[in-house]
């Protein structure tokens, strides 16, 4: 017995009281019916609302759901069932015996989840909104699960957590099941099916789900990831917000979402959870709009965390030691930052190469390369562009400090050094390094999604040309291969022909054994004809049962041969689909280039008449069409 069956039993893992209870215990039973469940629901003014609240939602603006009983009907037994669940652990968890654990912070996020997975529901039609509000809404069970089963253990893994592991790897090693698998079997005591509460259970790592791309599952991981991400905005800190929304404007792209789309989507989600968080009593922060978000600057340095400051790399050139030493210890010690010391600008250039630092402090006047020279040689390489310069300098000369800039000095600073001073200009440099990291990691993003919008447009493009059932190309791609073998033939004079194919008694065919059956059966010619094809000739479905070969360099002669020894492979075929043996045999008309023909519509039309009259000859024959005539083997 799993762990989790066994805390189920115990009853130790968070479930339903009251009239959710009831409402369970009612949906379990076949007899069940929506006035039983109605009744009960009316019981408890709380849930009423809530759900009264909901079914108005999905109601989008049609005529406004009053009763109980209606806003059942709407919704639906299994819904309701899941939605009595949800807001019943949202009431009896909202404090907990884990004091690691953010119980408001959890709902306040599992909250927004809900209504971001609803809001994109209704954009993506992949499942019910509803259903998705009660996915979104518990989403993170798993988490709750393991802080009300295991608060000690669960407050050392999330201690474990913020320092950086990765929690499902901390839970798997502390307490032998991860969040997950507990978000898998509160789910299905909830009665949500396993096709929601699957993708629920990879929304955190969707590439690791292994859903086929375009499938119902694969939408709806990738839909509870964005709506995952769009809480996770919603809840952050306003210095981490930049990463965040820069990750969902890419998210977004993915689903058609612009800029302007994606932020007024998000806006109706934080009204929404508003609204959702005071009818549960659970705290929601107060945001800007996505617009104003996303066009905020960049937080200054001095609002950012100090372990932000310690990963800033500074490049510290002087000849003098005491100086030297000093300064040294002013960065490292006060301002937080890893500090590497070179003599000179010739010691320092290597060095820089080296360390790549973020920040050069250099004095001017050296032995063997001053700092101007340095600055100079700096900023003729690539990868020394970038970098911010700070000049420590005696001259208070005006020429002489235009000559600094013009060397490529960003700032300055007169010796001797004091703390408050180098305190100011490295307020500056630091904001400058952040400015450029964030564009960085903005450029990289933009790469990313440009690369991945040129996949996307190559698998559409894909999808366009390629018939779905048999996987060969669809009409539009045989027409185009048609129209490039023709033009290749009026240039270099080789013959080329066309076979229309089709197979014989296929309504039959569906009409006895099915539309499955039938399936198989194209899937299984097709597969002949590509087989029986040459590498460069053309093969198509262009019709319900018809198929277009397209020969290179064959002459009439040729494409009769290769037509009938395709009819007697296809003849040949046996197909075997539950239990059921299908034999079949095609039809093919053959026409091949002749003078008095304008354009490939004439040759395509020649042999349509050479396959007319191979089926009015009885069907399993192959038709030549030449000299105006159709001739049949």
């Amino acid at each position: 017995m799993s762990k989790i069956d066994q805390l189920r039993i115990s009853g130790q893992l968070p479930s339903p009281k009251g009239v959710a209870l009831a409402v369970m215990e009612i949906s379990r039973r076949d007899d069940a019916t929506l006035e039983e469940v109605a009744k009960v629901v009316q019981s408890d003014p709380a849930l009423s609302s809530r759900l009264l609240r909901l079914a108005n939602a999905a109601a989008s603006g049609g005529r406004p759901v009053a009763s109980i009983r209606e806003a059942v009907m709407q919704l639906g037994m299994a819904t309701v069932r899941q939605l009595a669940m949800g807001f019943s652990l949202v009431d009896q968890y909202l404090h907990g015996a884990c004091p690691a654990f953010d119980y408001p912070g959890f709902w306040s996020h599992s909250l927004f989840m809900a209504v971001a997975s609803q809001e994109l529901g209704r954009l993506l039609r992949a499942a019910p909104p509803e259903e998705l509000f009660a996915c979104g809404l518990m989403a993170q069970i798993g988490c709750l699960a393991l802080a009300t089963v295991y608060p000690a253990d669960y407050g050392a893994v999330l201690a474990e957590q913020r320092a950086g592991q990765a929690l499902l790897e901390l839970e798997r090693q502390r307490l032998g099941v991860d969040h997950t698998e507990f978000t898998a079997g509160i789910m299905a005591d909830c009665g949500i099916p396993k096709t929601l509460a699957e993708p629920v259970c990879y929304h955190e790592f969707p590439l690791d789900s292994g859903f086929s791309e375009g499938s119902r599952p694969y939408q709806l991981v990738h839909l509870l990831f964005q709506a995952r991400r769009m809480a996770d905005l919603g809840r952050s800190p306003a210095a981490e917000r930049q990463t965040s929304i820069s990750e969902l404007m890419l998210l977004g792209g993915k689903i058609g979402l612009d800029a302007t789309d994606l932020g007024e989507v998000f806006d109706r989600v934080v009204g929404q959870w508003h609204s959702w968080a005071e009818l549960l009593k659970v705290p929601a922060g107060q945001l800007p709009s996505f617009s104003a978000m996303s066009t905020a600057p960049v937080p200054r340095p001095e609002e950012e965390a100090d372990e932000a400051r310690t990963r800033k790399v500074v490049l510290l050139v002087d000849d003098d030691p005491t100086g030297r030493l000093v300064t040294q210890g002013l960065l490292s010690h006060m301002l937080g930052c890893t500090v590497h010391t070179a003599e000179n600008g010739k010691e320092a250039l290597a060095l820089a190469l080296e360390v790549m630092p973020q920040i050069v402090i250099t004095d001017w006047r050296m032995p063997v390369m001053d700092g101007l020279e340095f600055c100079r040689a700096l900023r003729a390489t690539g990868w020394g562009q970038s970098m911010y310069v700070v000049m420590l300098t005696g001259e208070e000369d005006d020429e002489k400090i235009i000559e600094a800039f013009e060397a490529g000095v960003d700032d300055y600073l007169t010796k001797s050094v004091h703390v408050r001073a180098l305190s100011a200009r490295m307020r500056a440099a630091l904001h400058y390094v952040k400015l450029l990291e964030a564009w960085e990691n903005d450029r990289a993003q933009l790469k990313q999604f440009a690369a991945e919008l040129a996949i996307s447009n190559r698998r559409l493009e894909h999808t366009a040309m390629t018939d779905m059932l048999t996987e060969l190309p669809n009409r539009r791609a045989g027409m185009e291969a048609l129209a490039r073998f023709w033009s290749a033939s009026r240039r270099t004079g080789r013959a080329v022909a066309a076979l229309m194919i089709d197979v014989d008694h296929f309504k039959l065919i569906n009409d006895r054994y099915g539309h499955a059956v039938g399936d198989r059966v194209l899937q299984c010619v097709a597969k002949a004809i590509q087989s029986a094809a040459r590498k460069d000739d053309s093969v198509s479905r262009i019709g319900g049962e018809e198929f277009l070969l397209v020969c290179h360099d064959a002459d009439a002669r040729t494409a009769l041969l290769a037509a009938e020894r395709l009819r007697r492979t296809i003849k040949a075929l046996r197909i075997s689909v539950a239990d059921v043996d299908i034999h079949t045999s095609v039809s093919i008309g053959v026409a091949s280039i002749e003078d008095g023909m304008q354009k490939e519509d004439d040759m395509l039309n020649a042999a349509d008449k050479a396959l007319y009259a191979a089926k009015s000859a009885g069907r399993d024959r192959v038709a030549l069409f030449a000299n105006g005539k159709s001739l049949c083997r």
